[in-house]
């Protein structure tokens, strides 16, 4: 699969210059240096750090990740302003559409990967002697990015129970079979018009429509099978990465460092959304741009038992 599209460094550049801050400090100099009776001294200061500014944050990887997510979220004709605010209740009503949908064994396997996120933050709580935050999500757990992990990771398992409710439904072995006798009976009445006959002949160009459309439904069936492999390996990869994380916050004392982390493994997974997004058309699995915040919803047994019931 193609690498994430980049904004380019013109993009960078703009989106670093147009900053509402950048603009207010840089209109102030500009106006000071103009009063202070010196311009021909000052402003070309003023320029150098201008320029140190742009030069420094257009590098920056995390700086250039968000405007690459940015520009692809205007490709999809996605909002691209401030998150809109979401109460609590709306994040479970989100979280909870999503593992009512599930089979129970799925629905199991998220709400384990949950709690051991939780159970871990816990951990890194009691080591750092902080005991004032009785849900358990540390400071530098308490991240977008963690939550995004969780969602895509939630979503994937919807994708996956799809392709597996697709590929249940398709019977490849009677696809096989119609196939073959299709072919036989295409066969049987080419040999009976004679091969002249044949370009004319509407049973015909009927049976060999017939065969193309199975072959194309053979061809689907190969293609759910490959893309159920891969959300397959994708879910063990991703899962994989929420423990790390999770496991990083018990030893790792610096904030931002940690945050750091997360945040470059949440970038990691843009892949795994695209295919997400890809897989639409046979999963329905919406593409979502907004992350709940599944870390701080409730979702403990009492609460879904009561969910359930509604």
């Amino acid at each position: 699969m193609a690498e994430p599209k980049k904004a380019g460094m013109v993009r960078y550049l703009k989106e670093a210059f147009l900053f509402k801050w950048n603009l207010l400090i840089l209109g102030g100099g500009a106006a000071a240096a103009i009063m202070s009776g010196h311009p021909d001294i000052v402003l070309p200061m003023v320029a150098a750090a201008e320029v140190v500014y742009l030069a420094g944050l257009t590098t920056l990887p995390r700086f250039q990740g968000a405007i690459d997510a940015k520009a692809r979220a205007e490709e999809r004709g996605a909002p691209i302003g401030p998150p809109r605010e979401q109460t609590a209740e709306n994040a479970r009503d989100r979280i909870l559409e999503v593992l009512k949908s599930l089979t129970e064994d799925r629905r199991s396997r998220f709400l384990r990967l949950r709690a051991r996120c939780v159970e871990m933050t816990r951990i890194a709580n009691a080591v750092r002697g902080e005991t004032r935050d009785s849900s358990g999500a540390s400071n530098e757990l308490r991240t977008p990015a963690l939550d995004r992990l969780l969602w895509v990771f939630l979503r994937l398992l919807l994708s996956e129970q799809a392709i597996s409710r697709f590929l249940q439904a398709a019977d490849e072995a009677s696809i096989d079979k119609s196939i073959v006798d299709l072919k036989a009976r295409r066969k049987k009445r080419a040999d009976s018009v004679g091969e002249a006959n044949q370009a004319d002949d509407k049973i015909i160009r009927s049976l060999d429509d017939s065969i193309s459309t199975a072959d194309l439904r053979k061809e689907n069936v190969q293609k759910a099978q490959t893309n159920a492999e891969f959300v397959a390996a994708e879910l063990d990869r991703l899962e994989n990465k929420i423990q790390a994380v999770t496991e990083m916050a018990v030893s790792n004392t610096d904030p931002d460092a940690m945050s750091s982390k997360i945040d470059a493994i949440s970038e990691g997974i843009s892949q795994t959304e695209d295919t997400i997004r890809e897989l639409q058309q046979i999963t329905g699995v919406a593409s979502e741009d907004v992350t709940p915040s599944i870390l701080d919803t409730d979702l403990s047994p009492q609460r879904l038992a009561v969910e359930g019931r509604k």
